[in-house]
């Protein structure tokens, strides 16, 4: 019986005396272990982005909103847009009557041109926060401070702004007790927030906050509240928080037994779940081609060995001749193929994350390279090479020593 190292160096030599046909034959398998590590770091990767970014509510926080937050049926949203407003009150009365829920906020929203001095800021966004949405938000403020209760009742003009409108309004100058002009307003910065960066390309710094009062006396509510619920201890609690919510507000806006609500509870859960949902079926139907080429791969494999098998008869009757089992045969052709499986399987782990890493580095989708991704790699590889090597190498295994002997 040869030793492990034995049957690597004759598998090496066997590698070397034929190069081209080496390389070609570990390309198919590597292309294939190259989509489908890509593929897996890219939706690992956008997994922790969604739970990072997009589904970032803060701790125990679930929102309110007129529209569905996550769906994919596009009826329902089109459905819902017959839903009526979410309202101060509705806000109010969640605050009052619902025992579960610690802190209850809310915000509206839309689209506005910031100007100062002679310069613009196109396609900003303007917020209109309550006081206590700078503890149920994610927002950091990093300099200056935010708004309080007293600013809001009384619609004071003061506001908190992102990193974007400092770059493009304050890049060498202090922000705080400077004026930011919207409409008709004159609105005087009190603070900063740190800078959250872009999700999916999309620069989230370009935005304004200013009590939800003063949004209201300086646009009217032209669309829904958007209410925010921070419910902070258990998951029960949480879970009541949101069953007391929806009994407050279905008793306000006189929804019947029986029917469906007339507006929607959205948490981190509920993005990811969606996310989840719709990332599987990507990964599957992709999994599924880069098997396809892996499997390709591992035919070629089994078709150059047993070229390689026929070609080689009369080296394989010499080695029966002084003395190699048939078990030595079959372990020299397997370990020649699970060689040259690992080689492209490794070979395509390692471009597989360089495509990933690469993607991340110039563009804005994510990825994650994971030790587990690249051991299952490398796993698939040597089953392929196992598989695809168990056939030529048992028919040189079978080979007549004598016949082999005789081969020209």
């Amino acid at each position: 019986m040869l030793r492990l190292g034995d049957n690597l160096g004759l598998a090496v030599d066997a590698i070397r005396a034929h190069k081209l046909r080496a390389s070609l034959t570990i390309l198919g398998l590597t292309m294939g272990v190259t989509t489908l590590i890509a593929v897996m770091t890219l939706v690992q990767g956008a997994n922790v982005y969604v739970e990072q970014k997009i589904a970032n509510l803060g701790t125990n926080v679930f929102r309110i909103g007129r529209l569905p937050f996550a769906v994919v049926d596009f009826t329902a949203v089109a459905k819902a847009q017959r839903n009526r407003f979410l309202y101060p009150d509705d806000m109010a009365a969640l605050a009052e009557n619902c025992g579960h829920c610690q802190m209850v906020g809310a915000s509206l929203s839309g689209a506005a041109t910031l100007r100062h001095e002679n310069k613009q800021l196109e396609d900003a966004t303007l917020y209109g926060y309550t006081p206590n949405m700078v503890t149920i938000d994610t927002r950091t403020v990093e300099t200056g401070r935010y708004f309080t209760d007293l600013e809001d009742r009384h619609t004071t003009a003061v506001c908190v702004i992102g990193d974007r409108v400092v770059q493009e309004f304050f890049p060498d100058t202090d922000p705080l007790g400077h004026v930011i002009r919207i409409e008709n307003a004159e609105l005087t910065v009190i603070g900063t927030f740190e800078k959250i960066g872009s999700v999916l390309g999309q620069d989230q710094d370009n935005y304004i906050v200013i009590p939800l009062r003063t949004y209201l006396k300086l646009r009217g509510q032209r669309n829904s509240l958007q209410i925010s619920v921070k419910a902070e201890g258990p998951e029960e609690i949480f879970t009541l928080a949101q069953d007391e919510a929806r009994r407050v507000l279905r008793a306000r806006r006189h929804v019947a037994p029986g029917r469906d609500d007339d507006f929607f509870i959205g948490t981190a859960e509920s993005y990811i779940s969606l996310w989840q949902s719709i990332s599987s079926a990507f990964f599957a139907v992709f999994v599924m081609i880069s098997s396809i080429s892996a499997v390709v791969g591992g035919i070629v494999i089994m078709n150059v060995m047993l070229v390689s098998v026929t070609e080689r008869t009369k080296e394989i009757g010499v080695r029966r001749a002084v003395g190699a089992t048939q078990a030595d045969i079959l372990q020299q052709f397997l370990t020649e193929s699970v060689l040259q499986c690992l080689m492209g399987g490794g070979a395509g782990v390692m471009i597989g994350f360089g495509c990933a890493l690469a993607l991340r580095e110039f563009t804005s989708f994510p990825a994650a390279v994971q030790t587990w991704v690249a051991i299952v790699g490398v796993a698939l590889s040597s089953g392929i090479g196992l598989f695809f090597g168990i056939y030529p190498a048992v028919k040189a295994s079978k080979l007549d020593p004598v016949a082999a002997l005789r081969t020209e």
